[in-house]
């Protein structure tokens, strides 16, 4: 542009506005020229020049004169004030006799607008090219409102749903829990004789008639078969009657359930089919593999249109989905929310995967004693698998409709130790970040938590990095207990969190804690007076604390309290 046009521009927004002042005033019945209205805008003016003056000259003035030529000159602030003598723009013949009908449409444009008599009716203004001030200003929108939360909402747990090596339902899932029985067994679903690694908690047997529809179970890979179960399980649980369900508002109902590895064996047998022809490849290989895909059946199923997605965080997924389905209900986002994570790894891949990873343990010819957190003589850990879903819902909601209230969800915290894909970091440096935000973000005082459920999964680095990080958070406090429930079922990847979670709330619920098992010979650092193992303990659970840990370092603790109808203390 040049400068010229630079300064046409704000000449010409002037122009129209004086144009359109003086067409309205027209139609108004309002004669311009009259001498009440003349003094009017004199006072005006002489209020809008000071105020000009006051403001520094931050409003648009704009100068007009009549020359020697009948030329204007527009001026735009002090910055172009310079530019005036070099600046003119002559008024056209076809200006002077023009008839306009242009670009704002009939009515107001279409009358034929007065001539502007400026020089005679502001004679001593015009001779001496004397600025006119006329102050533009921006219209102000008003500030939308923001709707305030006036009054906090609380999350409580109402339901659980649990598939596993020791039991399909939560109650007796948590009895073998506290009976130190482990689920931990040599592998039979396919012929692992090749392997190193032979044993793991795998699930013999499940029924889901009456939970997953026949011509799904027929297709569907495990992964999702243990998340519908699960999750439907966890729903009757809570006491979600067909009539309880009709009067919910389907619109705030969720569902957030991760994998971590999801339908693995459905995209397994889609490559093995692909060797032979594309033809051969089932139609639902792709969406039955997707992680994703169990969170969006179960919505479907129970006709939920809330938040409905899943998490991947390895083996940290089932907490991270936890938080999140959280934060969706506290934010008014949804009222009730199914939260979990589910995986069905013991599959020829699954192992072999692992085994290539030098992470798991080899003491076949011992299965039970396999899995052994904190224990000198640990070798890995045993691969498991299931699923574990919790019911979120808002305190009030739960109320209204009689649900009984488990345990009550405080919140927690997750990061990253931006260190190494498999490998811990060797100082906890994101172990004890993750439990000191967990604390700070939700307000708990460190000496109220006295029960830990560690995610310890039988590994030499990763069971002492967390013992320390624990230690260093919570070592004052000398009532402290803390487990493993690894011990007992093997690590269930993407599940894990979710079944520790249960196991969590079911030491809330009974005032009992599960043991940890084979810890025979415990490493140099660790006290045993902390760790529960042998047998159970009683322990009125104050504040509970899970955590969960998996590979690329993502660290994730959340926090669960017996519920009380008042928080204040």
């Amino acid at each position: 542009m040049t400068l010229t046009g630079a300064a046409a521009a704000p000449f010409c927004s002037w122009l129209i506005a004086a144009y359109l002042s003086r067409t309205v005033a027209g139609l108004s019945g309002e004669d311009p020229g009259s001498k009440q209205n003349i003094s009017r805008r004199r006072s005006r003016r002489k209020h809008r020049n000071a105020q000009g003056a006051v403001n520094g000259g931050s409003s648009l003035v704009c100068s007009y004169s009549a020359g020697p030529v009948g030329s204007l000159v527009g001026l735009c602030g002090s910055g172009l004030s310079e530019l005036g003598s070099c600046l003119s723009f002559e008024a056209c013949p076809e200006y002077q006799s023009a008839s306009w009908t242009p670009f704002f449409g009939e009515g107001v444009m279409a009358l034929r607008p007065k001539p502007l008599r400026a020089a005679r009716r502001h004679p001593k203004t015009a001779a001496q090219g004397k600025a006119w001030a006329i102050a533009l200003q921006p219209l102000r929108e008003p500030p939308e409102k923001k709707k305030l939360m006036t009054k906090e909402r609380r999350v409580v747990v109402t339901g659980m749903g649990v598939v596993s090596c020791l039991g399909h339902d939560p109650e007796i899932f948590y009895n073998n829990l506290l009976e130190g029985k482990s689920g931990i067994t040599e592998i039979e679903n396919f012929n692992c004789e090749d392997f190193p690694t032979r044993i793991g908690g795998e699930i013999k047997s499940l029924s889901t008639d009456g939970w997953v529809s026949p011509k799904f179970a027929k297709r569907m890979d495990k992964f999702m078969l243990y998340l519908l179960t699960a999750g439907k399980k966890a729903v009757a649980d809570a006491g979600m009657t067909p009539e309880v369900m009709k009067e919910l508002d389907k619109g705030k109902c969720g569902v957030l359930i991760g994998s971590a590895l999801g339908g693995m064996q459905v995209f397994n047998d889609a490559v093995e089919a692909l060797r032979v022809s594309y033809r051969k490849m089932n139609p639902f290989c792709v969406p039955f593999a997707t992680t994703n895909m169990g969170s969006a059946m179960l919505a479907m199923d129970l006709g939920w249109m809330g938040p409905s997605y899943s998490i991947s965080t390895a083996c940290a997924t089932s907490n991270f989905c936890i938080l999140s389905a959280a934060n969706h209900i506290i934010r008014g986002e949804a009222d009730i929310m199914l939260s979990g994570g589910s995986d069905a790894a013991i599959i020829p891949i699954g192992l072999g995967g692992f085994v290539a990873c030098r992470a798991l343990s080899q003491r076949n010819n011992d299965p039970a004693k396999a899995s052994r957190p904190w224990d000198q003589d640990r070798d890995g850990f045993v691969l498991g698998e299931g699923a574990g879903v919790l019911v979120l819902e808002e305190l009030e909601h739960a109320k209204e409709r009689g649900a009984e209230i488990y345990a009550e969800f405080l919140g927690g915290s997750s990061t990253c130790d931006a260190y190494h894909m498999t490998e811990p970091h060797p100082k906890g440096t994101g172990i004890l970040l993750c439990i000191e935000k967990a604390l700070s973000q939700t307000g708990v005082k460190r000496q109220d938590v006295n029960y830990v459920n560690a995610h310890a999964t039988s590994t030499k680095a990763g069971d002492v990095q967390e013992y320390r990080a624990l230690m260093q958070s919570f070592g004052q406090n000398p009532v402290l207990k803390m487990n493993s429930t690894k011990s007992m079922i093997g690590h269930m990847l993407g599940a894990a969190g979710a079944v520790e979670a249960i196991a969590t709330v079911q030491a809330i619920r009974t005032g009992w804690i599960h043991p940890t098992i084979n810890v025979e010979q415990p490493e140099k650092d660790v006290d045993m007076d902390y760790i529960v193992s042998g047998k159970k303990q009683r322990l009125n659970v104050k504040v509970a604390l899970s955590n969960s840990f998996g590979f690329g370092g993502h660290n994730s603790s959340i926090l669960f309290a017996p519920y009380r109808e008042s928080t204040e203390n």
